[in-house]
């Protein structure tokens, strides 16, 4: 049986989750937007909620595109806010 060994799954206790896939999840939201903005902020904030965690634990780069953990963060909080403004547009 072999072990994953990828950064992302780290097998040493000290080197804090990177949660890559959130930062995904919402590129891929905003990509679908036609499906709700309502998909977008929820994506978006997990996704904030676990860059800060990660950071608040040690998490300097991420395997994200952007690589530092503040641009992830700046970049999941521009998507969120863009949906809560489409939201309250849609409402209007």
């Amino acid at each position: 049986m072999s072990q994953d060994t990828s950064p992302i799954y780290p097998t040493q206790p000290n080197v804090p989750y990177d949660p890559l896939r959130l930062c995904i999840y919402a590129s891929v939201a905003l990509l679908a937007w036609l499906f709700g903005a309502w998909a977008v902020v929820a994506f978006a904030v997990l996704g904030v909620v676990g860059y800060v965690r990660a950071r608040r634990a040690g998490l300097l780069r991420s395997q994200c595109v952007l690589r530092d953990t503040r641009l992830v963060i700046g970049y999941l909080g521009v998507i969120a806010a863009i949906g809560i403004a489409s939201i309250v547009h849609d409402a209007a």
